[in-house]
């Protein structure tokens, strides 16, 4: 099983544009800096809100993840656009053969 970090956050309609910019800055500092970080999707709720999920090899990798925070530069300019997280969960995938 594969753990899923899944996260819904705010962006205000008029940075969306510079989100989606920043996001495979983003990817690539997970890539390159966290252990464990398999993919990710982000899907865009409404003007403002979006959902963003993370799949993890584990649950420790992804609380390491969430200890190193907003470490490297492209996670820094992706996080610095969210404008309030409204929920963060953790579960785990129940598909043998997928992320």
């Amino acid at each position: 099983m594969t753990t899923v970090e899944i996260t819904r956050f705010r962006v205000p309609a008029e940075r969306a544009d510079a989100l989606l910019a920043a996001r495979p800055a983003m990817l690539r500092d997970f890539q390159a800096d966290r252990g464990g970080f398999l993919d990710a999707r982000l899907i865009r709720l409404t003007a403002d809100e979006w959902l963003d999920i993370v799949f993890w090899s584990s649950s420790e990798d992804y609380a390491e993840s969430r200890r190193r925070g907003a470490n490297l530069p492209g996670i820094q300019t992706f996080f610095s656009l969210i404008d309030s997280v409204i929920s963060m969960e953790e579960g785990t995938t129940t598909d043998l053969d997928r992320p």
